[in-house]
């Protein structure tokens, strides 16, 4: 009996140890989103010079400028919306012309023209990690599947700076904002936890079961 019993110890201790640190990733996840939530939700400042990804993903900022001529559309659905598109449109500020994600904007209004023109936005700083090269189809013309930042700032001729608006004033009618939400980030850590839990559960069953049928085998 002393390698089943062994056995059954080791595949317990291993389990349990992953669930453990399954535990502890949903710790560290947890305080990131409350990071990340604190960030989105901060004092807007200026567009900073030199914008870095790893410091400035979701950093709260305001600008004012100009909407220009152009636009792309991202293709999705929105809950409690159906299908649409999010409008990406080139932003003039300060010398400068970054991405603008204007928000949300339902499937039959992609023929309309949503007029550019002067604009005070409030949002955040974004580098969505959306696109799949192998699974991703490539953009048709204007309309596009994912959102790559540095992409598309080739074609609209911009920096690959995206500014993800919460609210632009003056609103357009046609655009609902869809500002950054650390809700789309995964954290499915505690459902591993249970899974490895549940497994280490299953395998001590198995160990005493295995036990039991040896005990008995010589008096059979």
């Amino acid at each position: 009996m002393t390698f089943p019993l062994a056995l059954g110890i080791s595949g317990i201790i291993i389990l349990c140890s992953l669930g453990t640190w399954q535990l502890q990733r949903l710790q560290w996840k947890q305080q990131i989103l409350t990071q990340i939530d604190t960030e989105i939700a901060a004092v807007p400042t200026a567009i900073p010079g030199n914008p870095n990804r790893d410091r400035d993903n979701y950093l709260s900022v305001i600008a004012s400028g100009d909407i220009r001529p152009g636009e792309l559309l991202v293709l999705l659905s929105r809950p409690g919306f159906g299908p649409g598109y999010r409008v990406i449109v080139p932003f003039e500020t300060n010398g400068r012309r970054v991405l603008l994600d204007r928000g949300f904007t339902s499937h039959g209004n992609r023929p309309d023209i949503r007029p550019p023109g002067s604009a005070t936005v409030i949002g955040n700083l974004h580098w969505p990690d959306e696109t799949d090269r192998l699974f991703t189809p490539s953009p048709d013309g204007n309309l596009w599947f994912s959102r790559d930042v540095q992409a598309m700032a080739n074609f609209l001729e911009t920096e690959p700076l995206l500014v993800v608006a919460r609210e632009v004033v003056p609103a357009a009618a046609q655009i609902i904002p869809w500002s950054v939400d650390s809700r789309a980030i995964p954290n499915n850590h505690r459902n591993y936890a249970i899974t490895w839990f549940l497994l280490a559960a299953a395998w001590c069953a198995m160990t005493i079961f295995w036990l039991w049928k040896i005990k008995r085998s010589p008096s059979e």
